[in-house]
């Protein structure tokens, strides 16, 4: 079995969740065993070790980007900064809105997360309509940093969130592909 199946054997659908006929990917039996969540790790530490992918930074998006990011942070030897909904950072930050498919949110990130010239890589648990790591890469690059790749376990292209964000000049590396589910 490839990576990208045996990740997927662990990602739990749940149907009708939050709101009917949504098919919710759940990542978390991705972390709850120790060997499927070292497998997930692995792959990127083995993908950002490549010295053209290495990032000074990696900045995680609020809430399941942290989990990832901080690990692959850790394991690549750099920094990591959290971009976090509005309101849950204690000093002083720079703040994106975006729009959601009902309303919109903001995301902020403190204004010394990153430093001009930085090469950072933005990641989270899943690309569904691109908001959230588009918003992201938008504060990082207002501080003056360089998002060399967006990463995600999850893309669910149908929603165009990862066409989106290829359109907009936005490397992207995802492991595991729901089209047409």
């Amino acid at each position: 079995m490839d990576t990208s199946a045996y990740l997927r054997s662990h990602i739990r659908t749940v149907p009708d969740w939050p709101a009917p006929g949504v098919q919710f990917r759940d990542i978390t039996p991705l972390l709850q065993d120790p060997k499927v969540f070292r497998v997930l790790i692995d792959t990127f530490v083995h993908r950002y070790m490549d010295p053209a992918l290495r990032p000074d930074v990696v900045a995680g998006l609020d809430a399941r980007g942290f989990i990832i990011g901080s690990v692959l942070a850790y394991e690549l030897g750099v920094g990591f900064v959290p971009i976090r909904k509005k309101g849950k950072l204690p000093f002083t930050t720079v703040e994106e809105t975006y729009e959601l498919e009902y309303g919109s949110a903001t995301v902020e990130l403190h204004t010394d997360a990153v430093k001009a010239g930085d090469r950072v890589l933005l990641i989270d648990d899943l690309i569904a309509t691109g908001g959230t790591m588009m918003a992201g890469r938008k504060l990082l690059e207002k501080l003056g940093a360089q998002v060399v790749e967006g990463a995600a376990i999850v893309d669910l292209p149908e929603l165009g969130g990862s066409q989106r964000l290829t359109d907009s000049g936005l490397s992207l590396f995802t492991l595991v592909d729901f089209a047409g589910h």
